[in-house]
């Protein structure tokens, strides 16, 4: 009897070395970009900042134009990607405060991640940059299915070495005093040597070459162009005709981001890992306008329910596998990540949350020509805000709802300016049943995000007045 089962075994184990599935899975370099806006890469239509690097990866690969985040501001934005479910489903729906004695504030440890879910079979994960999904010890990276960390908890960070005056990230008292921190190497304390964008660059490459022989997963988390605008001479030096003094700052910062990513591409290259290696670029949100970013022809900017606030450049590239230089038009979601990279390394999932992405590999091959999401959506909770879009319509729902409604085809206006409400109010009823359906699996956030804090608050009165007085 143990012959018949010996040679079922040896035939099942051939089927699946000739089907291909015993080959290496593929890798998966994500990265990040933050408050990069909609119209700042060559892809995307940009002319004034060359990013020939980040273009590289829509041209050898694909352009999504329709992408969208799951929140327009940084952290519950990359709650969602890095969960691959909507961050509301967990209570996730602020910018969360930089408490290292607060485990509540970021991420739950209830929620997988990607580098967790990949742990499960065999992948080494890294995250190089900005974390911002809690400061607790117990929220650190290193416990969240994560190798290797180099970066910053926080939600942003100063880039010129000498500024970095706190050693210790746990002895910041707050986000302000958190931008001024030494960087974190896994556990250690570092100071960096360098403008912080080549630094973080510096850790990715490392991070590949030390792990080119075996399955991994890069988050490239970079917190440029995110403020505050601060960029070395040699980066300044190629935008001399750029009068505005931010945007050339700003320029020069998405520059040096660029170069960075240049150099991720060519250690690929250089390792052989092209052909294994899905590449993802994206933006966390759309730009704010203070840092003199463009999201045109997008209506908004960061944190609104209009386009620009959470439609965002992204592109992904694998070499051999997808069409090279298309365009995908159909709504795509940063939750897509994670469903991607699960269905293709066959990591498990809880079946109890299951994930809210798809698989993008079917569709932008051609395989699956039904688009990649019946619908997509936002909510605001503390500003009671919605946005769904479906198809190529989009309902909204903006702060002050009991003033008017929105839909808007925005395939072909963008910009939001023509307003079906009136004409096609049928439509907008059938999408706003399909969002309360979704409202119906959210919770209310589970912390105190922010901008609920005193200083963010005195920050907002202050703009208020001085916008009053400039008025006056």
């Amino acid at each position: 009897m143990k012959y018949p089962i010996l040679i079922t075994a040896l035939f099942l184990a051939f089927t699946h070395y000739i089907s291909g599935a015993s080959e290496s899975p593929p890798n998966l370099v994500v990265i990040l970009a933050d408050d990069l806006g909609y119209a700042d890469v060559g892809f995307n239509g940009g002319t004034e900042i060359p990013t020939p690097h980040i273009d590289k990866i829509a041209d050898q690969g694909v352009q999504f134009t329709s992408a969208y985040v799951t929140y327009p501001v940084c952290g519950p934005s990359r709650a969602g990607f890095m969960s691959g479910r909507y961050p509301q489903r967990f209570g996730f729906e602020r910018n969360p405060q930089y408490k290292t004695e607060d485990s509540n504030m970021g991420l739950p440890l209830s929620e997988d991640t990607i580098a967790s879910a990949l742990q499960k079979v065999g992948y080494t994960s890294g995250i190089v940059g900005k974390w911002h999904l809690g400061a607790h010890p117990d929220l650190h990276p290193l416990n969240r299915g994560f190798d290797f960390f180099y970066g910053h908890l926080g939600g942003g960070h100063r880039y010129f070495p000498e500024e970095l005056t706190i050693k210790d990230s746990y002895k910041a008292r707050n986000e302000i005093e958190s931008y001024r921190t030494w960087i974190l190497r896994n556990h250690e304390h570092v100071k960096p040597t360098k403008y912080l964008t080549d630094a973080f660059s510096d850790a990715a490459v490392e991070f590949i070459e030390e792990n080119s022989d075996r399955p991994f997963f890069l988050f490239l988390s970079y917190n440029a162009p995110h403020g505050p605008l601060q960029a070395t001479e040699e980066y300044l030096a190629r935008f001399p005709s750029i009068e505005n003094p931010d945007r050339r700052t700003y320029a020069a910062m998405v520059s040096a981001l660029d170069d960075g990513v240049g150099r991720v591409l060519e250690t690929l290259a250089a390792n052989g890992l092209d052909e294994n290696t899905l590449v993802f670029f994206l933006s966390d949100n759309g730009g704010p306008q203070s840092n003199a970013s463009s999201n045109a022809p997008l209506r908004g900017w960061k944190s609104d329910v209009w386009e620009g606030g959470w439609r965002v450049p992204f592109a992904l590239r694998w070499t051999g596998q997808l069409p090279v230089g298309t365009t995908y038009r159909d709504p795509v979601s940063a939750l897509d990540i994670f469903a991607t990279i699960a269905d293709l390394a066959n990591a498990p999932i809880n079946p109890e949350k299951p994930l809210d992405g798809v698989n993008l590999v079917p569709h932008v091959t051609g395989k699956n020509p039904e688009p990649a999401h019946a619908a997509v959506f936002l909510r605001k909770f503390d500003a009671g805000a919605y946005a769904v879009r479906r198809g190529d319509y989009k309902m909204v729902i903006p702060p002050g709802k009991e003033k008017y409604l929105g839909l808007y085809n925005v395939d072909r206006d963008p910009q939001e300016r023509f307003n079906f409400i009136v004409t096609k109010k049928d439509v907008f009823d059938e999408i706003d049943k399909v969002r309360l359906e979704w409202e119906s699996g959210l919770i209310e956030p589970v912390f105190l995000g922010l901008s609920q804090t005193e200083a963010w608050q005195n920050r907002l009165k202050r703009a208020r007045e001085a916008k009053a007085k400039k008025k006056d």
